[in-house]
């Protein structure tokens, strides 16, 4: 039998409700912040990611799924979002449209991760992107954004930890820093971070080897090393953070797994889904833009993991879905009115009504369990002595109250009945 691939995953149908309340929720708060949806295709020329995220990143490094296609081009299904919107920025000078663009997304990404829990090899995210503006008020609505997603989904076990990154001035002061400090330890570090003191030397702060983080707990911090706008900027973040009544905590040791980022940065955590816990991060990438040969133009933004956000909704047991019911369900009760309970069938869905009838040419006490296994509001029986004159019996289920109805004037009786 063939399966679905390692670290991807069915959505089933009694799933669906669940991820229509986390994509309704997200489109609304990004409506209210006047965010726009963008979507870009499913993949990308592979160039992107190494010079958009960085070729030392573990994502370039060991996580890409690429391919060359029959043009001999070099492919990659996307495994994050900001580049490509970037991207789309750029080529369609969305800059000289308007001076500030505010886009969210929600998309399918691809990374070829050990699969576990909250975490697939096909995974699906939203976000937001700001780009045009180096208000650090956009940096703390971001942040606003993500939170109010999160709480108005339920979720209570949140911790918002932010940090700062500084100026790429600054932090190239500080990387010589960290690379004295370094120096004589650098034997005892892990192969991977080894690589990244030559190359990246900020990754050692997300090495996820023992060792590493022992030596790691004594380095001097960024944070510690800010220039004096970094400094004010990242004040400002945490006074409005505590002006918009959003709980956080300041982690010196949060540093973004991609080479875009300065000054702010941001994860926020939830304690309710194992070692995956982070449930979205973001933060500010002033140089992204011209990194990709656009425009320098500043910008800001965030992404948000749903498979994640539902495990977390799941354990804390937050999410009130709908129930799913039917309108209505007619069932048949002569098999030479298939026909006629079709057309009915039509009609109505025509009219927004949700209907069923039968097609596996059940008995009528088939026909009611099905009835009932759909939770239908009403059912229509169509047949016997009462088709004959033109008439059905239409039921209440809730309360079994039932009436003869007219098939003339079927239409406007249950566009009545269920306030269409």
């Amino acid at each position: 039998m063939i399966k679905a691939v390692t670290g991807t995953k069915d959505i089933l149908p009694d799933e669906i409700p669940a991820w229509k309340v986390v994509e309704k929720t997200i489109e609304r708060i990004f409506r209210n912040f006047n965010y726009k949806e963008i979507r870009t295709p499913v993949f990308e020329e592979t160039s992107l990611f190494a010079r958009g995220i960085g070729e030392e990143t573990d994502i370039v490094g060991k996580e890409m799924y690429s391919f060359t296609d029959r043009s001999e081009n070099n492919i990659t299904l996307k495994p994050e979002m900001t580049a490509s919107v970037v991207r789309a920025f750029i080529e369609h000078s969305l800059g000289k449209q308007q001076s500030l663009n505010k886009l969210y997304y929600v998309s399918p990404m691809f990374r070829q991760e050990r699969p576990q829990a909250g975490r697939l090899r096909q995974f699906h995210q939203f976000g937001a992107e700001a780009l045009g503006s180096t208000s650090v008020y956009l940096d703390v609505e971001m942040i606003q954004m993500a939170y109010e997603i999160l709480k108005e989904l339920g979720l209570k076990d949140l911790n918002v930890k932010i940090n700062s990154l500084g100026t790429p001035e600054s932090r190239n002061l500080y990387k010589e820093k960290l690379r004295k400090f370094l120096s004589d330890k650098k034997d005892k570090l892990s192969e991977d971070s080894r690589k990244r003191f030559e190359k990246n030397i900020l990754r050692i702060f997300d090495s996820k080897d023992e060792k590493d983080k022992k030596i790691m707990k004594d380095a001097p911090l960024l944070l510690d090393n800010l220039d004096n706008e970094s400094k004010d900027s990242f004040e400002i973040v945490k006074e409005t953070l505590k002006l918009s009544e959003i709980p956080f905590k300041v982690d010196p040791y949060l540093v973004r797994g991609l080479d875009y980022y300065t000054k702010t940065t941001f994860e926020i955590v939830s304690g309710k889904v194992g070692s995956q816990n982070a449930l979205c991060g973001g933060g500010r990438y002033d140089l992204l833009v011209e990194q990709l040969e656009g425009e320098p133009t500043p910008g800001v933004g965030f992404a948000a993991g749903i498979e994640r956000i539902l495990l977390a909704c799941e354990n804390e047991k937050t999410l009130n879905l709908p129930e799913n019911k039917i309108d209505l369900f007619i069932a048949c009760l002569n098999d030479e009115l298939a026909g006629k309970v079709f057309e009915i069938a039509l009609n109505l869905r025509r009219k927004n009504i949700s209907v069923e009838c039968d097609y596996l040419n059940r008995s009528l006490k088939a026909q009611m369990r099905e009835a009932n296994r759909l939770k239908a509001k009403y059912v229509l029986f169509v047949g016997g002595d009462e088709y004959k004159n033109g008439l059905a019996n239409l039921k209440n289920m809730e309360t079994s109250e039932q009436r003869l109805v007219s098939l003339n004037k079927i239409d406007s009786i249950l566009l009545e009945v269920f306030n269409v």
